[in-house]
């Protein structure tokens, strides 16, 4: 499937170690941080360049990113206010999402 933005640009999404990053026209735009903890990706913090705002960049990111963490067997917690949200608006990633606990919270990077 291809992805575009809302002004029709293809839009790449990309896994890397500890993010993953939305890229138009190749050009980074944005990225979703998440660290690894207890067999779960914890996602903490997500921006999209202003640049690049309102075009719809962050969603298809998180969609992605929660797609394919779910595609990998590995469970979701969502610190990030932004994928918190995502996730109380698509409840098909319901069962793959564990409680943002103070644990969680505590063990992230600064």
């Amino acid at each position: 499937m291809t992805l575009t933005d809302k002004t029709g640009a293809p839009v790449t999404v990309t896994k890397k170690s500890d993010r993953f990053t939305v890229g138009v026209d190749g050009a980074e735009a944005g990225y979703a941080e998440y660290v690894e903890r207890d067999g779960r990706r914890v996602f903490f913090h997500t921006v999209v360049d202003d640049e690049y705002q309102g075009r719809g960049l962050a969603t298809l990111l998180i969609g992605e990113a929660l797609s394919a963490t779910r595609d990998e067997g590995v469970r979701v917690v969502a610190v990030c206010s932004m994928v918190a949200s995502y996730v109380d608006k698509h409840p098909e990633f319901a069962d793959v999402t564990d409680e943002a606990t103070p644990e969680f919270r505590e063990s992230l990077p600064d």
